[in-house]
């Protein structure tokens, strides 16, 4: 019984960290990155503060985003659908 510990072990162990590895792959791709949240706090407007704290980072983010692109037409497109 003993045995089958000594192999069954290592291989859950491996297992579990390949899957933490694609979890962490997956995560590493929606996080926000350090330097994009340094340059919101650095240069944001009015807008994109409020946003934040009423909405959170991902908000404020994809506002900032957004201006930085030159997408300020866009959203005035979609606000004058509304």
């Amino acid at each position: 019984m003993a045995a089958w510990l000594v192999f069954v072990v290592p291989l859950v162990v491996m297992l579990f960290a390949l899957f933490m590895e694609r979890v962490e792959s997956r995560l590493r791709h929606v996080a926000v990155q350090e330097d994009e949240v340094e340059e919101l706090l650095d240069h944001a407007r009015p807008d994109e503060v409020r946003a934040l704290f009423r909405s959170g980072i991902g908000r404020a983010l994809e506002l900032f985003r957004l201006r930085r692109l030159g997408g300020r037409s866009i959203r005035r497109s979609t606000r004058s659908r509304s």
